[in-house]
């Protein structure tokens, strides 16, 4: 745990339960934190999901519908197996009517039950799938070396092979709307930095790590840096990302019973648990190491929008979504999966926590670029 989460008195959101493990949370004087108040200042003024929103949904399909005729598909959808993307997937078919081309990233930590939502979904649509498998030796070395790096974001390099290798895909094949499951509805309340949070790809500071802790030249691993996807791809080549779930009412549970009882489709016990490494990072080696709860930001999404009382997410995050004996299996098959022994995982799991500081990064001009995006209205999440 860093020094800046003991140098202030401890304090929780009294709505939410976002507390001072944020180093840099501020409160009002009701004691309401700055998610909360972003929430109702910024996001709930412009999220439609009445009769306005159902509009908007119609006109872009149709918008959709016009720049895909005569092609295979007239829009992709990068497909996990878990809630978000799955749903989006349905809307996207059954609500909108579209031809989606579904696009699944196999970075070598697929859960099983993640592969058999993606089964079920895509038999039961009747859609056609395209799966990228990653060079696991080029994944697993750029993994051991985020996790030598000891910072708290070890989720970058499956993200960066997810969302890279989708955008090259969809340019590659001209494919022009790119729809994603982001979604207000779980997601309002977005993770902090210090919790692994580090704001889109940075191909500087994959690069500085990777130059130090990493052994293998990483020839076919698809890295796109942020500015590129953001500014070359969207701004210039006229590429656009979709959010269907921002339009539409979306309640967790009740999704998770239209997907099971419509495809068969199982949920998950918790978010991100579609992958084996994410639920390992965030369930066991993010609190246990750097003392950050990525639940908090989760369990708060879901009581500013009303789908979790606060006294219920209190309950939870009061002890650990797996049991110890489990987690620890998990760290086995981690170490044994990168090719390490217990031990040497268990070195680097004691070692000393660093941050994106440590390397060369350019998060100042991410920063900036976030802020603009604010500034505009094109991001109402809260982002320092």
């Amino acid at each position: 745990m860093s020094a800046d989460q003991n140098s202030r008195e401890y304090q929780i959101c009294t709505r939410c339960i976002m507390d001072t493990s944020d180093p840099r949370i501020q409160f009002n004087d009701d004691g309401l934190c700055e998610y909360c108040i972003n929430f109702d200042t910024t996001i709930k003024p412009n999220w439609h999901t009445d009769e306005r929103g159902a509009r908007e949904l119609a006109a872009l399909s149709e918008k959709i519908k016009a720049e895909g005729k005569g092609k295979d598909f007239d829009c992709i959808i990068g497909l996990s197996g878990g809630l978000d993307s799955s749903y989006a997937t349905y809307i996207a078919v059954e609500k909108m009517g579209l031809r989606p081309l579904l696009y699944h990233v196999d970075a070598g930590w697929n859960t099983d039950q993640a592969v058999g939502n993606i089964e079920k979904l895509v038999d039961g649509l009747g859609m056609d799938l395209y799966t990228d498998v990653i060079n696991w030796q080029e994944m697993k070395d750029l993994q051991t070396a985020f996790l030598k790096s000891q910072i708290s974001d070890q989720d970058l390099p499956q993200d960066a092979a997810f969302f890279s290798s989708l955008y090259k895909f969809a340019r590659k094949n001209k494919i022009k709307y790119v729809l994603t499951g982001a979604n207000f509805s779980t997601e309002c309340c977005r993770e902090p930095e210090e919790w692994g949070g580090y704001t889109g790809i940075d191909t500087m500071l994959f690069g500085d790590i990777h130059r130090q802790f990493g052994k293998r030249e990483l020839k076919t691993f698809p890295l796109m840096d942020i500015f590129v996807y953001k500014i070359f791809y969207q701004r210039i080549l006229g590429m656009e990302v979709a959010k269907p779930l921002n339009l539409v009412p979306y309640i967790k549970a009740d999704a998770e019973a239209l997907l099971e009882n419509k495809f068969g489709w199982k949920k998950f016990q918790h978010k991100h648990h579609e992958s084996r490494f994410t639920r390992f990072y965030e369930d066991y080696w993010m609190p246990k190491k750097f003392g950050y709860e990525k639940r908090r930001a989760h369990f708060s999404s879901l009581i500013m929008t009303g789908q979790l009382t606060r006294d219920a997410a209190l309950e939870r995050i009061s002890k650990p979504e797996m049991d110890e004996h489990f987690l620890r299996q998990e760290f086995e098959y981690v170490a044994n999966k990168l090719d390490m022994s217990v031990a040497e995982l268990q070195e680097i799991f004691e070692g000393e926590n660093k941050t994106y500081k440590n390397y060369k990064n350019k998060r100042w001009a991410i920063g900036l670029g976030a802020n603009i995006m604010r500034m505009l209205g094109m991001e109402n999440r809260l982002l320092r």
